[in-house]
């Protein structure tokens, strides 16, 4: 059984939210058998800052849905994009 690593692109209702607080209910939303592998930040436009996590799923674990679904119920979270996904 293989892992898949998928960048994901989380975008924040407002730049007001706190993106470190952001950061920890997303970890805690994770499904199980998932784990993130570390966060980048983008600057999109006018103060908005984009995270990037990097999440790291089994391959049997039907791809990144679940992360996507579990990442969208958070509060302060606008929408979720997968970016990228490889296999590790």
């Amino acid at each position: 059984m293989g892992k898949v690593a998928a960048k994901m692109k989380v975008m924040p209702q407002s730049p007001e939210i706190d993106l470190d607080e952001l950061q920890e209910r997303l970890e805690d939303a994770l499904p199980e058998g998932g784990k993130i592998n570390g966060f980048e930040r983008d600057e999109v436009a006018f103060g908005l800052v984009a995270l990037l996590p990097t999440v790291i799923v089994p391959d049997d674990a039907g791809g990144t849905e679940a992360i996507e679904e579990a990442f969208t119920t958070v509060e302060g979270v606008e929408s979720v994009a997968v970016e990228n996904v490889g296999r590790i």
